[in-house]
C-alpha cells in the first residue's frame, strides 16, 4: 500500500502542477484527501507490521497520522478560499496544492519510518515542498523567507546526516550495519557511548529546525510568516510533528542506555531556552502572524520538558503534540480572515474585530484561550500533566521559571489579541471591509472542539494508543 500511496501522490502532485483546468485541479485534491484517509485507515489495520523493511506504523505514527488527516481537510478548504479571494492564476494554484500534497505525504512517511536513513530522506522532501509554499507569493519578502528556510534547513539536515554517520560508528562495535530503529533497540547495549553522544547531539540539533526549538527555530518563524496562512497552519502542526516524531524515536534509543540523564539535560536546556525566546518575542512583537509562529516555539519547549521529565510527562508530551495539531491551525486559518479585513499583519492597524467578523472574533478568542492552555482548553490537561511531571522529577526551579515565563506569554499574547478584538482601529476605512461569511470560521470551531474532546473525554482506543506510544521510552 505504501508504494501505491507514494506513486499516487507523485501522479497527483504532477497533475496539479502541470494541469491548468480548475475542475481537474480541485478533483485531484478531493481524490488525494480520499486517498490519504484510506491510507491512514489501512495503516491502522497493519499496526506494528514491518513494511518494505523501512516502515512500521506503530501507535505514535497512527496518532499523528490521524491528527494530520483531520487538519488536512480544512487546510485544503482554506487553501481554496485563499486562492479564490486572491484570484490567483492556474499555475500558482497548481503549485500551491501540489506542494501541500507532497508535504503531507512526505510527513506521513516520516511518521511511519522505521529507519533513520529513510527518515532523513523524507524530512528533506518536506523541506523542499515547504519551500515551494513559502515562496508562493514570489516577491522579495517571500524570497528572503524561503532563502532563510532553505539555508538553515540545509545546515540542519547536514547536522542530522553527520549524526547518522556517528550512529553507524556507534553500531560498528557490535558488528551491525542495519540502522533501523528495531536494530538499534536490539543492539542498544552494544552501542559505543562516545559516538552515541555525538550522534544524539547532531541529530537533535538538526531536527530542532522542524520542531521549532533552540537553536534552529528561526527558520520556521520566517517560513510561517511568509507562507500563505493555510500553509502556515501545516508548518505549525504537521511539520512540528515531524520534528517531534524524529526526536522522539532517536531519544527512545538513547533512553535505553545510561546516557538518558545526559540526554535529558540537553533537552531541558533547549526547551527552557525555547520558552524564554518565545516569551521575549511575544511581549514585543506586533506582527500578529509571527506571534502565532512564536507561540509554537513555546509549545515545542513544553513538549520537550515533558519528554525529559519522564513518567507522566512522556504521556503528556504526546498528548500535547496531538492536541496542538488541532489548536494552532485554528489560529492560522482565522488569520486568513483577519488579513482580508485589515490588509495588514500589524496589530497597530487592527481593532474592533467583533464589529467586522463576529463569528471569526469568537473563534479567535476561543483559539487564544486554547493556545494559552486556559480551562477548558484541551491543552490545559496536557500542560498540567507536564507541570506534574516536572514536580515529581524535582525540577522545582525549572517549574517555577517556566510558570513565570508562561504568565508573561499570556500577558503578551492576550494584550495583542484583545486589542485586535475590542480596541478601535486607527485611520481605518470601514468601506473597504469585504464580506466575511460565518461558515468560514466553522472549521476552527470544529478543531478547537476536537482538542477539548480528546483531552477531557478521550475514547478508550485513543488512550490505549497513547499508552502504547509511551512504552517506547523506558520508565525512569
Amino acid at each position: 500500500m505504501i508504494a501505491i500511496f507514494l506513486a499516487a501522490t507523485a501522479f497527483i502532485t504532477l497533475g496539479l502542477m502541470l494541469n491548468k483546468n480548475t475542475f481537474v485541479n480541485y478533483s485531484l485534491v478531493l481524490v488525494y484527501l480520499a486517498l490519504l484517509w484510506g491510507f491512514i485507515f489501512l495503516q491502522y489495520r497493519q499496526l506494528n507490521v514491518l513494511q518494505y523493511d523501512f516502515f512500521r506504523t506503530d501507535s505514535l505514527a497512527i496518532l499523528i497520522l490521524f491528527a494530520m488527516g483531520v487538519v488536512s481537510i480544512p487546510a485544503f478548504f482554506h487553501g481554496y478560499r485563499y486562492i479564490y479571494t486572491r484570484k490567483e492564476p492556474p499555475r500558482s494554484r497548481g503549485f500551491f496544492f501540489g506542494a501541500m500534497v507532497a508535504l503531507l505525504s512526505a510527513s506521513a512517511m516520516v511518521y511511519m519510518s522505521n529507519h533513520i536513513a529513510a527518515t532523513w530522506v523524507f524530512v528533506e522532501i518536506t523541506t523542499i515542498s515547504a519551500s515551494v509554499l513559502v515562496y508562493h507569493h514570489r516577491n522579495i519578502k517571500a524570497l528572503e523567507g524561503v532563502w532563510k528556510y532553505v539555508f538553515i534547513s540545509t545546515i540542519s539536515i547536514t547536522f542530522v546526516y553527520v549524526g547518522i554517520l556517528f550512529l553507524s560508528l556507534s553500531l560498528k562495535h557490535a558488528g551491525v550495519t542495519d540502522l533501523s530503529f528495531d536494530s538499534l533497540y536490539a543492539n542498544v547495549n552494544n552501542l559505543n557511548p562516545f559516538w552515541l553522544k555525538l550522534s544524539f547531539l547532531f541529530i537533535f540539533t538538526g531536527f530542532t529546525v522542524k520542531l521549532g526549538l533552540v537553536p534552529m527555530y528561526t527558520a520556521g518563524i520566517d517560513a510561517k510568516d511568509k507562507a500563505p496562512a493555510p500553509a502556515g497552519a501545516l508548518l505549525s502542526s504537521v511539520i512540528v510533528n515531524v520534528g517531534f516524531v524524529t526526536i522522539y524515536r532517536v531519544y527512545s534509543v538513547v533512553a535505553r542506555t545510561p546516557l538518558q540523564h545526559w540526554a535529558n539535560t540537553i533537552i531541558i536546556i533547549s526547551a527552557v531556552l525555547s520558552i524564554f525566546v518565545a516569551t521575549v518575542y511575544m511581549t514585543r512583537i506586533k506582527n500578529i502572524k509571527r506571534m502565532f509562529a512564536y507561540s509554537s516555539i513555546e509549545h515545542a519547549g513544553l513538549i520537550m520538558l515533558g519528554l525529559a521529565a519522564g513518567g507522566i510527562g512522556v504521556y503528556a508530551a504526546i498528548l500535547h503534540v496531538f492536541l496542538h495539531t488541532f489548536v494552532k491551525p485554528a489560529l492560522f486559518f482565522q488569520y486568513n480572515q483577519i488579513y482580508r479585513v485589515y490588509q495588514s499583519k500589524s496589530i497597530y492597524d487592527m481593532g474592533q474585530y467583533f464589529k467586522y467578523n463576529k463569528y471569526g472574533a469568537i473563534a479567535l478568542l476561543l483559539a487564544f484561550f486554547s493556545a494559552t492552555a486556559m480551562p477548558p482548553s484541551g491543552l490545559f490537561i496536557s500542560e498540567f500533566l507536564i507541570f506534574q511531571s516536572l514536580f515529581e522529577a524535582q525540577h522545582f526551579l525549572i517549574l517555577i521559571f517556566v510558570l513565570i515565563l508562561l504568565t508573561i506569554v499570556i500577558y503578551g499574547f492576550g494584550s495583542n489579541v484583545f486589542k485586535l478584538l475590542f480596541t478601535p482601529p486607527v485611520n481605518f476605512d470601514e468601506s473597504t471591509v469585504p464580506r466575511v461569511y460565518p461558515w468560514e470560521s466553522f472549521s476552527q470551531y470544529i478543531l478547537l472542539a476536537l482538542a477539548v474532546y480528546f483531552a477531557y473525554f478521550p475514547p478508550e482506543l485513543f488512550v490505549n494508543l497513547l499508552q502504547d506510544a509511551v512504552r517506547l521510552i523506558p520508565v525512569n
